[in-house]
């Protein structure tokens, strides 16, 4: 069953989103990043997609390296990491914050909605793609600084 409230020191986070190649692992790269290897931090979408070199190239700017990501599923990660228990579930995206809800049903894990535009909606020339990673990542960036440090103490 779900929780109302967010463990304010959860014990291992997933980010998820719909195919797990673009916002999610960003987001997954970000905070272990950010928060040091304090807590186990996993990623998952509805679908399986294909890793973004945009995201990748938007992560290298700041120095974090994703192009190793294995987009999965998250039944994938459930049989990958069984026995390991996600106690907060963000969702970048709105199919997989239905998926998450859905999951709660058997998993006592919170779930946190942080809508999250799609990058891939945007047209132009590649800068201007690759600005719309840029504001992804900028906003995860604020989003996990935000969450973390105002529940956990310090990143």
């Amino acid at each position: 069953m779900a929780t109302t409230e967010s463990p304010s020191k959860p014990r291992a986070v997933l980010f998820a989103c719909g195919a797990n190649s673009i916002r999610s692992p960003m987001a997954a790269a970000l905070a272990r990043q950010m928060l040091g290897g304090a807590l186990p931090v996993a990623s998952a979408g509805v679908r399986k997609g294909d890793l973004d070199g945009f995201a990748i190239a938007a992560m290298n700017e700041i120095g974090i390296d994703i192009s190793e990501h294995e987009p999965m599923t998250f039944e994938e990660l459930e049989d990958l990491e069984e026995g390991l228990a996600y106690d907060l579930i963000i969702t970048l995206a709105p199919e997989a914050h239905h998926k998450a809800i859905e999951l709660t049903r058997r998993l006592n894990a919170a779930v946190e909605y942080w809508p999250t535009a799609d990058p891939t909606v945007i047209e132009g020339n590649r800068e201007q793609r690759l600005d719309a990673y840029r504001a992804v990542r900028d906003q995860l960036i604020a989003r996990i600084t935000a969450r973390f440090t105002t529940r956990m103490g310090s990143v």
